[in-house]
């Protein structure tokens, strides 16, 4: 065999080994999960929004994550949103002025919707299902009906329509429970998020556990101004004039516990009721986050809701 014919023979089964090589390697990488996903950013006018995005090789039309009061990228629990991911593109960021993200935070309702559908069109999607939890689920609601086109389904958990009895007081719930979690050496999640049943306080405690699985790029905490303006927006929301929610007409998934605290349960029966398109799951010896309690249930159904 001529010495340069058996050269390329051998520098093509060295290559051809280098390739298979690296394709092994390539399907062993596994997809990022929510305490290892980086964290990024994306311009909107005048404002940076941080943001995590995990699920994109799953494809169809992402759902965007729309946060609690005072939250920030790290209250996200890790197993709904990795739930989610395994079937979805999942994107959650930080409103504007809190955790990461630039900007004068919102005091409104409002703005927050309006900063929200910047960031979905910066990041270039043309339709989104939004997941809306608590004050989130209000943001899902202006949103849907500031632009309809833009949202496909949407799921609120732990939320209630403007002008919900009760949602106006919400700043001095969180405010009495802030204070008898610093008195007690508590996080206040513990007290807002979930009942004081044997149950409930079990499952608080593993949902704080799952909040800390993260360790590397953590978020930054919201900031006392941000917080405050936030407590504006939703004592405004709830003395403002009901919606007509007749005319969003997008399938929606309405979830809570039994014993919300903080937005009353009454809320979501009354979005269910209002919605035209909504399904209602109701947790039993839960509070604001039975949606977390219960993750082993609201996932799946989750997960089917946005399917069909």
């Amino acid at each position: 065999m001529p010495i340069k014919l058996m050269k390329s023979i051998l520098h093509a089964l060295a290559l051809s080994g280098v390739l298979a090589s690296s394709s092994a390697l390539a399907s062993d990488v596994q997809p990022a999960t929510w305490k290892s996903v980086p964290t990024q950013s994306v311009t909107a006018g005048d404002v940076s929004f941080s943001y995590r995005e995990l699920g994109q090789q799953n494809g169809g039309t992402p759902v965007v994550l729309l946060v609690h009061l005072a939250a920030v990228l790290d209250n996200w629990d890790p197993r709904v949103v990795d739930g989610l991911a395994a079937k979805h593109h999942v994107i959650a960021f930080d409103n504007r002025g809190v955790g990461a993200s630039t900007g004068k935070p919102a005091n409104t309702i409002e703005q927050m919707a309006d900063d929200a559908i910047s960031f979905i069109k910066a990041k270039g999607f043309t339709q989104v299902d939004l997941f809306g939890f608590s004050m989130g689920g209000m943001i899902a609601q202006e949103i849907v009906l500031k632009d309809s086109q833009l949202v496909r389904k949407m799921i609120l958990a732990g939320t209630g329509p403007a002008g919900g009895e009760g949602i106006s007081a919400v700043a001095g719930v969180a405010n009495y429970d802030l204070i008898r979690a610093t008195l007690t050496g508590q996080d206040p999640k513990q007290y807002l998020f979930f009942t004081r049943t044997p149950n409930g306080i079990e499952a608080g405690k593993a949902f704080l556990k799952r909040l800390q699985e993260r360790t590397d790029q953590r978020d930054s905490e919201i900031a006392i101004w941000a917080y405050v303006s936030q407590l504006q927006a939703l004592s405004a929301w709830g003395q403002k004039r009901p919606a007509d929610l007749s005319v969003i007409k997008q399938p929606v998934l309405v979830a809570n516990g039994e014993d919300d605290r903080m937005v009353p349960t009454r809320n979501s029966h009354e979005l269910a009721k209002r919605l035209p398109n909504a399904q209602l799951i109701i947790y039993p010896d839960a509070g604001h986050g039975g949606i977390f309690q219960y993750h082993e249930d609201f996932v799946p159904k989750a997960l089917a809701f946005l399917a069909n």
